[in-house]
């Protein structure tokens, strides 16, 4: 499995962006797949995740400003981010959940930077 990001980048304060995420490989509906994201010196801690089914989990500081969503077909993960804050600075790193035991499987990261 190959996860592959895009769509970072630098936005000012209250501005939006969209991450998609394309994975290859044994990819299917049966894997959740998602965001996490990692700031200079903190954890990495989840953002958002998606079933194949579409069932939804965001993260309590997401607070209604984020949207994910997939496309079952393309094997495609997507984020839209609104209303930025500098909070929000980190590396975004899409994964995909193993449909029975093992590890996750992570993509390279991109980087979003939002400006004061």
């Amino acid at each position: 499995v190959q996860l592959q990001a895009s769509g970072g980048g630098l936005v000012q304060t209250g501005g939006s962006l969209r991450l998609s995420c394309a994975a290859s490989g044994s990819i299917t509906r049966g894997n959740a797949m998602g965001w996490s994201r990692q700031a200079p010196g903190k954890q990495r801690e989840l953002v958002a995740r998606i079933t194949g089914g579409g069932g939804r989990n965001y993260a309590d500081f997401v607070r209604g400003r984020f949207a994910i969503s997939r496309d079952n077909a393309q094997k495609t993960v997507s984020l839209q981010m609104n209303s930025l804050e500098p909070e929000d600075t980190a590396v975004y790193y899409c994964f995909a959940e193993p449909t029975e035991h093992g590890y996750n499987h992570w993509g390279p990261g991109t980087q979003v930077t939002v400006s004061s």
